[in-house]
């Protein structure tokens, strides 16, 4: 199948790369150059696992190519997914300027040679199908003066991503459910032949990605439009919402004495509740649950309902990650002129993403005390560099150097190579020996026997 994808972002990139290493040919469209270089020489231009090496095969293959040309892509295309960002207004709405020029794009691009199904994959709020089907019959229009394409060819549907960073190509290919919205049905069987493989679980894995042992299928829903939109943002308020309960009994575990780990495992053992999203911290970050929650917060809002419990789930959140500054100010009493490392500022392990990250609020605030921040991590510190190069913070070469000198660390991403660090070394690095767990990675009593005064998260 003839596959096109607006946006070479992450969701596009991603997307477009499975889809061309399962066969299909895929054209990508982008407008910034830098990122058509790179794809063209089978480079990503984003960190993912494994998508180095999958996109260099597929470009190789010939099966994925990249153009700044939207009639290009849209010419020979059968399925034409849009996966431009949608990033939040000042308000928390979504703004969709990005999908609103590639829809235009599109229609300027449309012809009645074929049937084309246009993909909303980008999170997207209640009623964008609508929008997008008004503006490619503008673009079609603008191309095509005193003409109406008629709607018998091209169908617009929801289909949205369920990818975290990190495991992007794993939750492509073995995914949780795929959910396709349209009301037309020949749609419904396109989209049904392209993910068919995923569904069935047909294809060999690709070395980047095995199959779950005893994986065999993926649930397809298919349902209208507005359901489908609301399916990703319910989802993704959910999610938030759990860990900010989690995080909510971790601070009532910490007044009275609970250990919040021996909690939520207490509590996701029941089948109602489950384990994942349970590890109480410093809060949430990325570029999907914030937007996603506020995007749901203003919509209800705007249709008469006021949502406590999202509203409360974004304030427990806020507060959360200035817990972190918190313990070190009861530590260490006065903050100002003390030297603080951070380890860790992606907003998870397994990617470079600073998007609403814990570690900016964690900085400003620190700064804004008066403290001296030095950061460490492995991956991101190239991007905070190039997305805040007047942030007065040092850069460490190691986890390390970081604790030189420094008087408390703060544990802000939990990558694996953190929790391999003995305490001892840490204690010998330190000045005062604070150090704040706040993504609970360490365990207590190892870390005060070598000597250090350790906070973590309602331990």
């Amino acid at each position: 199948m003839n596959v096109a994808v607006f946006g070479a972002g992450y969701v596009g990139l991603v997307t477009g790369a499975v889809f061309a290493d399962l066969g299909h040919d895929v054209i990508l469209v982008e407008v910034s150059q830098a990122k058509i270089e790179a794809i063209r020489e089978g480079r990503s231009p984003i960190y993912e696992a494994g998508l180095d090496s999958m996109l260099s095969r597929v470009v190789r293959s010939n099966r994925l190519k990249v153009t700044d040309e939207p009639r290009e892509a849209v010419a020979g295309s059968d399925v034409i997914f849009v996966t431009v960002g949608t990033p939040p207004l000042p308000n928390g709405e979504a703004d969709m300027r990005h999908v609103r020029d590639a829809a235009l794009a599109i229609g300027r691009s449309l012809s009645s040679d074929r049937r084309r199904v246009i993909v909303n994959k980008a999170t997207v709020p209640i009623g964008s199908a609508n929008l997008v089907e008004i503006w490619i019959q503008d673009g079609y229009g603008a191309a095509h003066p005193g003409e109406t394409l008629s709607s018998e060819w091209f169908a617009v549907a929801s289909n949205p991503e369920f990818l975290r960073e990190g495991t992007a190509i794993d939750d492509t290919l073995y995914a949780d459910r795929i959910v396709i919205g349209t009301d037309k049905e020949w749609a419904v069987e396109r989209l049904r032949e392209l993910y068919d493989p995923i569904v069935r679980q047909s294809f060999n894995p690709p070395p980047e990605s095995q199959r779950p042992p005893g994986f065999d299928h993926v649930p397809l829903i298919v349902t209208d439009r507005i359901s489908a939109e609301l399916i990703k943002y319910a989802a993704n308020a959910f999610l938030a919402t759990k860990i900010s309960f989690a995080n909510e009994i971790a601070n009532v575990a910490d007044r009275v004495g609970a250990d919040v780990k021996e909690v939520m495992r207490g509590i996701g053992l029941d089948a109602r509740i489950g384990p994942r999203f349970l590890n109480a911290g410093i809060g949430w970050g990325g570029s999907c649950l914030g937007k996603d929650l506020a995007a749901l917060t203003v919509m209800a809002e705007n249709y008469g309902y006021v949502p406590r419990l999202l509203k409360a789930a974004a304030d427990v959140n806020r507060d959360q990650r200035l817990l972190a500054v918190k313990l070190v100010q009861e530590e260490l009493k006065t903050i100002k002129g003390r030297r603080v490392a951070l380890w860790g500022l992606a907003f998870k392990p397994g990617t470079d993403d600073l998007r609403d990250a814990p570690s900016l609020t964690i900085i400003d605030e620190l700064l804004r005390l008066g403290a001296r921040v030095r950061v460490y991590d492995p991956v991101a510190m190239d991007n905070l560099r190039r997305q805040a190069p007047d942030l007065a913070v040092e850069y460490a070469r190691t986890a390390y150097e970081a604790l030189e000198g420094a008087d408390a660390l703060i544990l802000v991403t939990e990558w694996p190579e953190f929790r391999e660090v003995p305490p001892q070394d840490v204690k010998a690095r330190l000045t005062q020996g604070v150090v704040i767990d706040g993504r609970n990675l360490w365990e207590p009593g190892a870390m005060r026997a070598a000597g250090l005064r350790y906070r973590a998260i309602g331990r």
